[in-house]
């Protein structure tokens, strides 16, 4: 079945909401699920949406290039909801750091932003960052950012043919990264360590909360009393922080909405 029969260009709109919060696409890498991400935008609508960093991956891109269509078609899609009317607020991260020289110009309709506040519908004010500049790897160690990047990608590579074993048998995709990186004890406490500090500074900034991305680990929970929100990735999770009209904020997991669109329209071919 071919993932045009989803990801076609005429959109049935399932989910209208206020906003949506994406990070971590990493287009131009071959661990990007452009598909599915295409699905999603196909299906739910906004009135703004945020592009929280990472979006397109530079470092990946000046090693080697590798480009798909869908991953064009990514790029269009969100370029034709902003000329259909929705604001595109684009906040870089590290590995499309080339665009901070750019912050509050607009191109194409989208505007590039340094760390805006959010105001949801119920007022909460949310203060939006990427999340690499609380990374402590990211600041004092570039070099090994740059090494666990390639770790990273290896272990994308490796995860390839064990969900294509996992397809035939109908079973849904699976995240070797993920899994690794939530049972290994450093990971998890990198994790919390690095969800505190983020909501530690938002409270210095006299915000509601704070709305991130940058570890690829999708969560809404309070922290002192602060409301951290990360809006996880698309390249083992495939989740979006949305806001729905009444500012309700809620995780997205797009994966099962995928995969159950697929057995369906596998079952009727």
């Amino acid at each position: 079945m071919s993932n045009k029969a989803i990801a076609g260009d005429d959109d049935q709109v399932d989910f209208r909401l206020r906003t949506i919060f994406i990070s971590d696409i990493h287009l131009g890498t071959k661990g990007c699920q452009a598909e599915v991400l295409l699905d999603f935008l196909k299906h739910c609508n906004a009135e703004t949406y945020y592009l929280v960093g990472d979006i397109v991956d530079g470092w990946r891109l000046k090693k080697s290039w590798y480009w798909p269509q869908s991953h064009n078609d990514v790029v269009q899609k969100l370029l034709r909801k902003a000329r259909k009317g929705s604001r595109i607020i684009y906040v870089p991260g590290n590995h499309d750091e080339f665009l901070r020289s750019y912050f509050d110009l607009s191109f194409g309709d989208v505007e590039v932003k340094n760390n805006p506040i959010h105001e949801t519908a119920d007022g909460k004010r949310l203060l939006v960052v990427h999340g690499d500049q609380y990374d402590n790897v990211m600041l004092y160690s570039r070099w090994l950012a740059f090494l666990g990047d390639s770790a990273y990608e290896m272990l994308l590579k490796l995860n390839q043919p064990i969900n294509k074993v996992r397809r035939f048998f109908g079973l849904s995709h699976w995240s070797l990264s993920q899994f690794l990186k939530l049972k290994v004890k450093n990971a998890v406490n990198f994790i919390s360590c690095f969800e505190t500090v983020v909501a530690a500074d938002a409270a210095h900034k006299h915000v509601d909360g704070v709305v991130c991305g940058h570890i690829h680990h999708a969560e809404i929970r309070d922290i002192d009393g602060l409301t951290y929100c990360n809006d996880g990735d698309w390249v083992e999770s495939c989740t979006a922080l949305v806001e729905h009209m009444d500012g309700k904020l809620e995780i997205m997991h797009w994966l099962d909405h995928y995969n159950q669109r697929l057995l369906e329209l596998r079952a009727a071919a």
